[in-house]
């Protein structure tokens, strides 16, 4: 479920359409000469190789962000351990928000504020590369905020703390991985778009609707029903 958490956030409305964006200012390659690199033309070239390696750099600085975030919020849940019940309804009500939020029913304004910052050179390096994938992972609260949320909340619930660690690193992943695969090849990538772009809003919904069950789940303590349905979840148990 945090796997798919993190492949529904890199659909994000407002994250997706700026993958590219985002690969071509890490790596100080332009999209055009991304669409032009293929097999037959050196796909392994010195750029296409900076292109890959600026985009794990970038993985690795959000990755490390929601893991933190993860184990301090699993911590904090293993602290207040006697509260675990109110915690727990807590969490619900946080998930069940942020799923309304989602579906597009609420738009509190402080939500979509921003902070920006300029960077003259082009070529940033592999440092830059994981500063701004930092930045990425605080800076998108109107899309991925929600679900990161909602993973978060859940997080406090757990007894370990590499629970914590161990669920925000499969968000990771989720987020991850299109991300690195669109960075081998973003020709590929704007096909999926093309395909995917007309559907964004309604994933929206479904997302938000998604997490309120969630939400209502975890309020009432029926969580364990989910393997009870879905009992192929239980080998991905943690």
């Amino acid at each position: 479920m945090a796997f798919g958490a993190g492949l529904i956030s890199f659909l994000s409305p407002c994250v997706l359409p700026l993958i590219p964006g985002y690969i071509s200012f890490i790596s100080g390659v332009s999209l055009q000469e991304m669409k032009d690199g293929s097999p037959g033309n050196g796909l392994l070239n010195r750029q296409k190789l900076s292109v890959i390696l600026n985009s794990i750099f970038f993985i690795g600085g959000f990755s490390a962000i929601f893991i933190l975030l993860g184990a301090s919020a699993t911590w904090l849940g293993t602290l207040l351990s006697t509260k675990i019940s109110f915690l727990t309804k807590i969490a619900g009500l946080f998930i069940i928000f942020f799923g309304v939020f989602k579906m597009g029913l609420i738009r509190p304004l402080f939500f979509f504020k921003e902070a920006k910052f300029n960077v003259e050179n082009k070529k940033l390096g592999f440092i830059w590369a994981m500063i701004i994938g930092a930045s990425f992972a605080f800076g998108w609260t109107p899309c991925i905020g929600p679900i990161l949320t909602g993973i978060l909340a859940f997080a406090g619930t757990l007894e370990h703390v590499k629970q914590g660690i161990l669920l925000l690193s499969v968000y990771s992943l989720g987020l991850g991985i299109p991300f690195l695969l669109t960075a081998f090849g973003v020709n590929q990538f704007f096909r999926f778009f093309n395909r995917i772009k007309r559907h964004l809003g309604l994933l929206e919904k479904i997302t938000g609707g998604i997490m309120i069950l969630l939400g209502l789940l975890i309020f009432f303590d029926k969580l364990i029903l989910i393997p009870g349905y879905l009992p192929f979840l239980n080998k991905f148990a943690l």
